[in-house]
């Protein structure tokens, strides 16, 4: 019976693990939850999945829902913030970490987990941007695993073995291309909710409009270059609008090796929690013959800046990386705020990371204090050049 705490279980991979979850319950027991502010949604899942813990990241909700508990005789432990999210991971009954929560609020929930030697299962992704190599020796030093979630890192992860790693030759992560990767328009006049369109994948507003961008992408190349030790320039990203081929391995004598299965997140997820073995799922086989073609294209790097910028902060490194990912998330706010235009947000990012000085002195206090002054950064660019737009 593996035990698991899902961080992040009111989002989009947290409700497919539980959904996977409710299908296997003869091998995996779900012992903690942690959600933002969804008490509805963290309710139900109590009542369904009985965790032993849960966490909110406020104070206020977890007293709200403490009192919940009580009244409807549910022995579950209600803790909140940091300190909360701590405590779920480093519970001794757990044996893995799902780490779904979006953005930099993961990092130090993720690294209390490594450190009480839990197995992780990630699916965020700012985590390994900010804090790749830092991250990668903490799991080595603790002898824990580090599986990926997301589906392109799975599929790569499907594709090599760590014998092959000194193989590769090049890693290809293939992208849908979000909603613009054919629009000819004015891009300073793409919409929120034209952004919020995702024509393969439903997830969380942050995500999809990363995807939008091509930040994503970008996020998604940093963290196949830190999980599988390939430097950057050998992560190539090709744009691949049916979200069929999840990506792909060349290795040194010219063989690709690529996994293919129809756009579910359920599967990817469903191989973390049960690897080494493969089990039966419900998912949709494959048919290639309904899909009758597999279309592959380059990324347009003047349309697409922020996959450039994401490029441009992996390979000066150390803090910049965290420097990119934090102007990123101050950025989509404001567009999903409707502060600022779609085009905005690459204008941003270039210029907090430009105005950026690196310290090569990586810990985690240095990756915090990079991540809190490039988040000033980007909102003073904001309040002084683009609020009265």
């Amino acid at each position: 019976m593996k035990k698991i705490t899902i961080l992040g279980s009111s989002g989009s991979i947290g409700i497919q693990t539980l959904d996977i979850v409710s299908k296997m319950r003869d091998i995996v027991c779900v012992k903690g939850l942690a959600v933002g502010s969804n008490i509805e949604i963290l309710k139900s899942q109590i009542k369904k999945f009985k965790p032993e813990a849960v966490s909110l990241s406020n104070s206020v909700d977890a007293q709200k829902l403490k009192e919940w508990c009580i009244s409807n005789n549910f022995k579950t432990d209600v803790y909140s913030g940091d300190n909360g999210l701590e405590k779920l991971v480093t519970m001794p009954k757990i044996d893995m970490v799902i780490a779904a929560l979006v953005g930099a609020g993961g990092l130090k929930s993720t690294i209390a987990a490594i450190k009480a030697k839990k197995d992780i299962g990630i699916a965020n992704k700012e985590v390994l941007v900010m804090a790749g190599n830092y991250i990668m020796n903490l799991v080595s030093e603790n002898g824990v695993s580090i599986l990926p979630i997301d589906s392109e890192h799975s599929a790569i992860f499907q594709c090599c073995t760590d014998e092959k790693k000194s193989q590769i030759k090049r890693i290809i992560l293939t992208a849908s291309g979000g909603p613009f990767y054919r629009y000819n328009k004015d891009f300073s006049k793409i919409t929120v909710e034209q952004a919020l369109a995702h024509p393969t994948w439903k997830m969380g507003k942050k995500i999809t409009i990363d995807s939008a961008t091509l930040m994503n992408k970008g996020f998604e190349s940093i963290e196949a270059s830190i999980l599988f030790g390939v430097p950057i320039d050998k992560v190539e990203v090709i744009i691949h609008p049916q979200s069929i081929v999840h990506s792909m391995v060349e290795y040194i004598d010219g063989s690709v090796i690529a996994q293919l299965s129809n756009p579910d997140m359920r599967l990817p997820i469903q191989y973390t929690l049960t690897y080494p073995e493969r089990l039966r799922s419900n998912i949709k086989a494959l048919n290639l013959t309904e899909i009758g073609k597999l279309e592959f294209y380059k990324p347009d790097f003047n349309k697409f800046p922020c996959l450039k910028l994401a490029y441009l902060a992996a390979k000066k490194g150390y803090t910049m990386p965290a420097v990119m990912n934090a102007s990123n998330e101050i950025a989509v706010a404001a567009f999903l705020n409707k502060e600022i235009k779609f085009t905005d947000i690459a204008e941003i990012i270039n210029m907090t990371i430009k105005s950026h000085r690196i310290s090569e002195n990586i810990s985690l206090k240095t990756i915090l204090e990079a991540d809190s002054w490039a988040r000033q950064s980007a909102n003073k660019i904001i309040n002084n050049q683009y609020t009265n737009k």
